[in-house]
Order: structure tokens, then sequence, then C-alpha cells
């Protein structure tokens, strides 16, 4: 089994059944998932905030940072492994967006990215069929690319699917 981990701000896809990807700690981060049952195609960006007009420099060295930016250029690379372009007949999820560092919830950072990731999925005509968002902790994410089986995991409990 190959397995592609994703960290801060990264993106990736496969259609190989023997492959997983992984990212790791998803605190106020969100994780986008595809899944495109056509093509069995798996895809999966690390987004840490909602907007790429704050750093420009940074959303084109590292488009998967940005909700904007990352949402594209995921499908973009799921296009050229034969999926539709616009995310048609994809499955979608969505996993993070928690509120971990900011104990006052000032900053609503969690929050701010799972709501601009929901309207850039509209703006396609996607949404989410299932989402595990908010509360105050951390989460790993796995999804096994023949099965499209998502795994969380998290410090103290026990693993569950999405």
């Amino acid at each position: 089994m190959g397995q592609i981990i994703l960290g801060v701000g990264d993106y990736g896809a496969s259609n190989s059944p023997e492959d997983e990807i992984k990212t790791f700690a998803l605190g106020s981060c969100v994780s986008v998932i595809f899944l495109d049952p056509k093509s069995r195609t798996v895809g999966m960006a690390h987004i840490a905030l909602p907007d790429s007009s704050i750093n420009s420099a940074k959303a084109a060295e590292k488009p998967g940072y940005f909700a904007d930016s990352a949402i594209p250029a995921l499908l973009k690379q799921m296009g050229a492994m034969g999926c539709d372009k616009r995310g048609k007949g994809m499955i979608v999820k969505l996993c993070g967006g928690a509120n971990v560092m900011d104990t006052n919830d000032t900053f609503q950072i969690g929050k701010r990215n799972a709501l601009a990731i929901k309207k850039l999925l509209w703006s396609y005509g996607m949404g989410a069929i299932a989402e595990d968002l908010g509360g105050n902790y951390s989460r790993t994410v796995a999804i096994s690319v023949a099965a499209g089986q998502i795994t969380l995991s998290s410090p103290g409990k026990p693993n569950w699917q999405l």
C-alpha cells in the first residue's frame, strides 16, 4: 500500500487501489475530500485559510493552503486523472474546522474555513454529503482509495468513519 501524506496546504489525488491518502492533526484547518465513483479516484486538500487575497504569492506557491485556490487546483488534478473538471458526479465530504487554539472564539478560523469551502462548492453545484466539522479537538484523516472509506482519529477517542 502506498501512502500519500498531505501537510498543511497540500492536496493530492490517486486512483491506485493500493493507495491511502492521509493528513494529520486538522485543527482549524479543513480537509475537503472528493470521491469520484466513475473513475474510482480519491482526492483531498488540507486547507488552512479561507481566502487567498491575503497572500497571493503564497496561493501561487501553495494553492492548497486557501479554500478559493485549493478546490480548483484539486479539481484540475483530478480532471487530469479522468474525473469531471467541474466535479460533476463527485461525492464530497468535509472534516476539521475545530476550535483548538482560540479559546475565546475570537477568530473563528475553523468556522470561516468551512463556510468559505461550502460557498465555493456551491458555486460548482457541489455539496458535502457528510461532514465532521467543529468541536475542540484535532482530527487525523485517512482515505483508502480501494474502498473509498474515510477513517478519522483523534487523541483519546476511538477511530470513526465518515
